[in-house]
C-alpha cells in the first residue's frame, strides 16, 4: 500500500508539473500572436490616433502620464492585459476598478477619447487593451522615455472582479521577496520588476500609502522609520500631517524631477528618499541594490530595460485570435 501511496503522489506531481508546462506553452503561444504594425493593414490611422489623444491630455497634465502607464500595469496583473479595469461596476457586481488598490486610479477619460475615435475611424477593430498599451508607450515618450514598439493583437475580455486584485497587485509596503513573488507569478523576473519599479519616477503618490513610515515605527524610533532620509522625512511630514485634512493628499514620487522619465528615482532610492517601503526595500537587498545603482549611473539601460519589460509585461495573459471580444465601449462588456 505504501508503495502504491508513493507511485500516486509522484503521478499527480508529474501530472500537476504536465498542467504547468501546458498552461506556460499556451501564454507563449497566446504572446507570439501579438505583432508590431498589427493595425497597419486593418486601421492605418490607430497608433496615431491614440498618440493625438495622448499627446492633448499630458500637454494639458503632465501628471497624466504616470496615471496611464500605471492604468496598462495593473490591467496587466489582474486576469492579464484584457482591459478588465476599464470596466465600470454594475449593480450586481464591484469590478476592480473600485478595488481599494484600485480607487486611485486616473486616465479613463484619456482610454474614453481614443476609443471613440477609433470606433469611428474603424468599427470594433482595435481593442481596449491595446489602446492601453499604446497609451502607456505614448505617454511615457512624451515625459522622457523611449518610445519603443509595442506588439498588438490583444482582444478584450468582459469579466472584471474588484476581489481578484487580492494579492495580484503589489502593496506599497511589499518586500523584495514579496515583489519577487508578485511579479514571478506572472511571468516576470526580479531584473523586471527592478525596471519597472522605475514608473515610480514620475507621478504622485498619496499620504495614506506611506504615512507609515512617518508615524507608525516603534517608540525607540520615535514612530517613524530609521531607514530614511531625516531631511526628505521632516518635508514628508510637513506635506501628510498625522491628521490630514482630506484622505486625498498626495505628493511626488521623485521630488527633484515629478514630470520627468529619468533615473532619479534610482538616485532617491540610493539616498534613502525612497518614498514607498517597496521603493525603498531595493536598496536593502544586494542583488537589486546593485542593478539600482547601476541604473543611476547608465540612464541609457535603465531606458532600455524598461522598454523591454513593459513590452513583455504586455504579453502577460493576453487574448488573442478568436478569443476574448474587440469592446466598442471600454466601460462595458459588449
Amino acid at each position: 500500500m505504501e508503495a502504491r501511496r508513493g507511485t500516486s503522489s509522484r503521478g499527480g506531481a508529474r501530472l500537476v508539473l504536465l498542467l504547468c508546462v501546458l498552461l506556460m506553452a499556451t501564454a507563449s503561444m497566446s504572446w507570439a500572436q501579438l505583432q508590431v504594425g498589427f493595425y497597419d493593414t486593418v486601421c492605418p490611422a490607430a497608433e496615431i490616433i491614440i498618440q493625438e489623444e495622448v499627446s492633448k491630455a499630458v500637454s494639458g497634465n503632465p501628471g497624466v502620464a504616470a496615471s496611464l502607464v500605471r492604468l496598462h500595469f495593473h490591467d496587466c496583473f489582474v486576469r492579464g492585459c484584457d482591459a478588465s479595469v476599464l470596466l465600470d461596476s454594475t449593480p450586481g457586481n464591484t469590478a476592480e476598478k473600485d478595488a481599494q488598490p484600485n480607487t486611485s486610479l486616473r486616465g479613463f477619460e484619456v482610454i474614453d477619447s481614443a476609443k471613440a475615435r477609433l470606433e469611428q475611424a474603424c468599427f470594433q477593430v482595435v481593442s481596449c487593451a491595446d489602446v492601453l498599451a499604446f497609451a502607456a508607450r505614448d505617454a511615457l515618450a512624451l515625459v522622457g522615455g523611449n518610445a519603443y514598439q509595442v506588439p498588438a493583437g490583444r482582444r478584450d475580455g468582459n469579466v472584471s472582479v474588484a476581489q481578484e486584485t487580492n494579492g495580484n497587485l503589489p502593496p506599497p509596503t511589499a518586500s523584495v521577496s514579496q515583489l519577487n513573488q508578485i511579479f514571478g507569478s506572472k511571468g516576470l523576473t526580479q531584473s523586471d520588476m527592478v525596471a519597472l519599479s522605475g514608473a515610480h519616477t514620475i507621478g504622485n503618490a498619496h499620504c495614506s500609502s506611506f504615512s507609515n513610515r512617518l508615524y507608525s515605527y516603534g517608540p525607540t524610533a520615535g514612530g517613524q522609520d530609521p531607514s530614511m532620509d531625516p531631511s526628505y522625512l521632516a518635508a514628508l511630514t510637513q506635506q501628510c500631517p498625522q491628521q490630514p485634512a482630506t484622505g486625498s493628499d498626495t505628493v511626488a514620487m521623485d521630488p527633484v524631477t515629478p514630470n520627468a522619465f529619468d533615473t532619479n528615482y534610482y538616485a532617491n532610492v540610493v539616498a534613502n528618499r525612497g518614498l514607498l517601503t517597496s521603493d525603498q526595500a531595493l536598496l536593502a537587498d544586494p542583488t537589486t541594490a546593485a542593478q539600482v545603482v547601476g541604473y543611476t549611473n547608465s540612464p541609457e539601460s535603465f531606458q532600455a530595460d524598461f522598454a523591454a519589460a513593459m513590452v513583455k509585461m504586455g504579453g502577460i495573459g493576453v487574448l488573442t485570435g478568436t478569443t476574448g471580444t474587440i469592446r466598442t465601449n471600454c466601460r462595458v462588456p459588449n
